[in-house]
């Protein structure tokens, strides 16, 4: 038999949600944008399919410029690849190999362990509080002298709960200068929380901090992949020389240039995606669920022991929503039809005391 990494073999492999068997079954499984993509974005693409035939360029050097003009930085601190996943797994292989150690809130975006093992790293995931929340304390004490990178989810996928600035402030003396902290705001977007701790305000601050973005999320270019982190210039540099070649497409790269310009747009669809998710956290919170104040495009129920029979009565419903067994449900804001399917197929179950 051929050798293979006997840790490889262990490993879960990452769980995409499930797609709907038909045309009246609603995915809210995977936080996808419930809105097709913007007529000017499908322009911008379609444009581009004529030269499908040849390379990208490996520098995406128009929307770097415009990403690095957004955020008051230079181009020199912007790193793309082909989704925020994959620039996570940049900076975990840029950071950290064997006998290093990654410190992140568990539970917390499920590719983090599997993308720390696959560099030959060791996870480190601490516990979420009884709130669902980053133990910034826990995840500080955590920290020993082989420690190379630190993941914040904010907000945090699954739970949707946030870092405040004051909480990261705090953390953040405990953290040698030496490790990198990414503050991973994949759903930064929806998150409405005057007292959040911004990224790009603690990049400009603390040499040690990097940023992660997506387009996948409210950009809803879920579908051609492209994230971006911005980084000390060193950091981003490494996180070019460890990107797989060519990944960051021609089309996600113009997609990405058409998205931007048409963000006011976008806003408006982002405004109903919040106020969507207000209304269906007032409706499970009347129903007497247990659910956190969600500063993404999903909820998540605290549903414990009863999370396999309220996720098998979703799937009756024709709702797919994402389960974690004894744990929670996190189900992704849809389309309003989506959303009251979800809210009456949960009028239908009673929360256990």
């Amino acid at each position: 038999m051929v050798r293979q990494r006997e840790v490889i073999a262990e490993l879960p492999a990452y769980k995409q949600g499930a797609a709907p068997s038909s045309a009246d079954v609603f995915k809210l499984s995977s936080n996808e944008n419930p809105f097709p993509p913007l007529p000017s974005v499908v322009a911008s693409v379609v444009e581009a399919l004529s030269t499908i035939h040849l390379y990208p360029a490996m520098s995406a050097p128009t929307i770097s410029q415009r990403v690095a003009e957004k955020f008051g930085v230079d181009v020199d601190n912007v790193a793309f690849g082909a989704g925020s996943v994959e620039v996570a797994a940049q900076l975990i292989q840029a950071s950290a190999g064997s006998g290093d150690e990654v410190i992140f809130a568990w539970r917390s975006f499920e590719a983090y362990p599997i993308l720390v093992t696959v560099a030959g790293a060791t996870p480190i995931a601490v516990p979420l509080t009884a709130d669902d929340a980053h133990d910034l304390d826990a995840m500080a004490d955590a920290i020993t002298p082989r420690t190379r990178l630190i993941f914040v989810c904010n907000p945090n996928n699954p739970t949707g709960t946030g870092v405040t600035r004051a909480e990261l402030e705090r953390f953040l003396e405990r953290v040698p200068a030496d490790v990198l902290v990414v503050i991973d705001e994949a759903y930064v977007h929806f998150n409405r929380d005057e007292n959040t701790a911004e990224g790009i305000d603690f990049f400009r601050r603390y040499p040690n901090i990097a940023v992660l973005h997506t387009f996948s999320k409210a950009y809803g270019l879920a579908g051609l992949r492209l994230g971006y982190a911005i980084a000390q210039p060193a950091v981003a540099a490494n996180l070019r020389r460890v990107a797989v070649p060519f990944a960051v497409t021609d089309l996600a790269q113009r997609a990405a240039v058409a998205s931007l310009d048409a963000e006011a747009e976008l806003g408006e669809r982002i405004d109903q995606i919040v106020a969507e998710r207000g209304r269906v956290s007032a409706e499970l919170a009347a129903g007497g669920w247990k659910h956190s104040d969600s500063l993404a495009n999903f909820v998540w129920l605290r549903t414990g022991a009863q999370t396999d029979d309220v996720n098998a009565a979703l799937t009756e419903h024709g709702v797919l929503a994402r389960a974690w067994s004894n744990e929670g449900i996190r189900v992704s804001i849809g389309s309003t039809e989506a959303n009251d399917r979800f809210l009456a197929a949960m009028a239908t179950l009673q929360p256990t005391p």
